[in-house]
């Protein structure tokens, strides 16, 4: 007895303080646990919360271009809008196909989205082009593109800059290249110009000791009084490689955030009353059973918030209708057990008979029914867009988790009462039977 009083306490108290972990954040030393509240550590909150942009491109393909290749070809833009994003921090944004040729971009929080989407339109086409405009290099002749801050010359001024990588062909040709630069500086046609979408970002001078040898290093920079946050762009873009043909953005609306707030608002209000419903229905109908199933539900909520937390979700509207349709869900499977239970005492069985007998007879509907959820969770995840991705995470996580609690947390909280002694069927919601 005293042994299933400790771990119906331990229960309550690993609940209690989950929550205050949730709730409130903990550091660990080796690690640390954000508060749910913190949206810069912890939980993403998406534009529909927060309020943002959201931009929408077309391809500039042309029109004869083959439907498989057109097709290719914009998964690629969707897979490089999305590094650049990552690459500016701006993880919580979501970018999608809409249709064959255009693609829309959902920024939360966006402070200048005017230079968001000069950044993300960009095609990061590098060239260079010495001073009668023939072109000497591609950008695919750039191995790796670096933003670096140190001294470029004798002076040992230092400032932001990019370095370049060439491969071994775009060595081959930028030496022949700046070798016949170098030739030409009495004619002032010895540099070579460094253009970016069109526009010359650097136009670096070859000096006459190159006449004969070249530049031979792989290593070429790239200045032009950039910041450091321009020189970490420029980087980023050439790294990632050039878009396959121009992006022009065709739509720019905003999102409030105070429409984001109130909907916020109201989605965690109708959640809280949802739940305090399910419960007093628990309770009502399932009598002691149905408690256990609220202390299990609890603990269900705690996970998730703590899941949310560790995984950083991006939380949107449909998430959070996941997370209450999984809580709905996990209600159900308890439902079904406590049915099965019922109808073990009716059939004259003990309480932890009754119990055992009851979570065996449920499993296997309860695991169907959850595994058919998970795979339309599956699906959505894999080839929804958008807003939907977040609703099929939400709901996925919250399958796993009700499926936890449902099976081993009430489990074990029913048998500690059967151990504090407590096996009066009414209590149980049975009408017919014995006692334990």
């Amino acid at each position: 007895m005293k042994k299933s009083i400790l771990t119906f306490v331990c229960s309550l108290l690993v609940i209690a303080l989950l929550g205050f972990t949730v709730w409130h954040g903990v550091d660990l030393g080796f690690t640390q646990i954000p508060s749910i509240t913190d949206t810069e550590n912890g939980v993403r909150l998406g534009l529909d919360l927060v309020g943002g942009s959201i931009i929408t491109f077309e391809g500039m393909a042309d029109e004869d271009m083959p439907a498989e290749e057109l097709s290719r070809n914009m998964e690629i833009v969707v897979d490089m809008l999305r590094q650049r994003l990552d690459f500016q921090g701006l993880t919580e944004a979501q970018v999608y196909q809409a249709g064959d040729r255009r693609v829309t971009v959902e920024i939360p929080s966006i402070s200048d989205p005017e230079e968001a989407v000069q950044t993300l339109g960009s095609t990061a086409q590098l060239q260079f082009l010495d001073d009668d405009g023939n072109v000497i290099l591609e950008g695919n002749q750039v191995a790796d593109a670096t933003a670096e801050y140190g001294a470029i010359d004798s002076t040992g001024v230092k400032q932001n800059y990019v370095s370049l990588e060439l491969t071994d062909e775009g060595l081959e040709i930028f030496t022949e290249a700046t070798k016949k630069a170098a030739a030409a500086e009495s004619e002032g046609k010895n540099h070579i110009n460094i253009v970016m979408d069109g526009q010359t970002i650097s136009s670096p001078a070859v000096s006459s000791q190159y006449a004969e040898t070249g530049i031979t290093s792989k290593e070429v920079m790239i200045t032009g009084g950039f910041t450091a946050e321009e020189a970490g762009l420029l980087a980023n873009n050439i790294a990632l490689g050039q878009l396959p043909f121009g992006l022009e953005q065709v739509e720019m609306r905003s999102v409030g955030a105070q429409l984001g707030m109130t909907a916020l608002t109201s989605s965690i209000k109708a959640g809280v009353i949802g739940v305090l419903l399910v419960m007093i229905f628990m309770i009502a109908v399932y009598r002691l059973p149905g408690v256990v199933s609220c202390v299990a539900l609890l603990f269900y909520c705690v996970l998730e918030g703590l899941a949310l937390v560790i995984f950083k979700v991006n939380l949107s509207l449909p998430g959070i209708a996941g997370i209450i349709l999984s809580i709905g869900m996990a209600v159900d499977a308890n439902v079904v057990i406590f049915e099965r239970i019922k109808e073990e005492l009716r059939a004259g069985k003990t309480i932890r008979s009754a119990i055992d007998s009851g979570f065996h007879r449920a499993f296997s509907a309860i695991l169907d029914s959850n595994i058919t959820t998970f795979i339309a969770a599956a699906v959505l995840y894999f080839f929804g867009k958008g807003t939907i991705v977040g609703f099929a995470i939400t709901l996925g996580l919250g399958i796993i988790l009700s499926m936890f609690t449902a099976l081993t947390v009430t489990r074990m909280l029913l048998n500690s009462l059967v151990g504090m002694k407590v096996t009066n069927i009414r209590l149980y919601g049975a009408r017919e039977g014995r006692d334990a």
